[in-house]
């Protein structure tokens, strides 16, 4: 066997792995955990941890996140109301305690800010936030947290999915949860959990 031949074949799993790994188009929960705690102490801590969460939570898409209005949040019934795009089917989904924390230390700088508009999430300069602007913080936050991933935000939304099968939601409740019209879309997410099986056999 020649050196080169060798070198390449020492090489091959290697290349396989790497590949397999930035393939990869979800967070896990524990990579969503390190995000949330890379965000402490930060210049814009209570917004950037209530937008990361309820991005993660809901499965929402960036725009969904960035076009969210204050009338779409109700802390007081404990509800948020997500309008999705792309065609997707709007739902009311519950919020749980660690959002509704977070949802107040976030509104409580917001009130601070005092901004016009009536978007949810806003800027420094009190505008609606833009998609590359939430881009460029889970960029920032991955590398403040040292994940060995090249994360953006949709990877929260398809984390959201895996999350709930691993909590042993059925497809078609992940398909309402996520808003998909098909649920084509859904399946990726309890096709390849194991739990699904965990009643055979017994």
């Amino acid at each position: 066997m020649s050196t080169e031949y060798k070198a390449v074949t020492r090489r091959r799993p290697a290349q396989t792995l790497d590949k397999t790994y930035s393939e990869r188009k979800h967070l896990t929960d524990r990579e969503v955990e390190r995000l949330l705690e890379a965000i402490r102490g930060s210049r814009n801590d209570a917004r950037d941890r209530c937008l990361i969460l309820l991005i993660y939570r809901h499965g929402l898409r960036v725009s969904e996140a960035c076009g969210l209005k204050l009338d779409q949040v109700d802390s007081e019934s404990r509800v948020i109301h997500v309008r999705r795009l792309k065609g997707s089917l709007s739902t009311t989904q519950p919020l749980r305690s660690a959002e509704l924390r977070a949802i107040a230390a976030w509104l409580k700088e917001r009130a601070r800010m005092a901004p016009s508009c009536k978007s949810f999430f806003v800027s420094e300069r009190r505008k609606p936030m833009h998609r590359s602007t939430v881009n460029l913080l889970v960029e920032k936050y991955t590398v403040a947290a040292g994940l060995s991933i090249h994360a953006h935000p949709h990877m929260l939304r398809h984390a959201c999915g895996f999350a709930l099968a691993d909590q042993g939601a059925d497809t078609r409740l992940i398909q309402d949860y996520l808003g998909h019209r098909n649920i084509q879309h859904t399946v990726r997410y309890t096709a390849t959990n194991p739990a699904r099986f965990e009643r055979l056999w017994r």
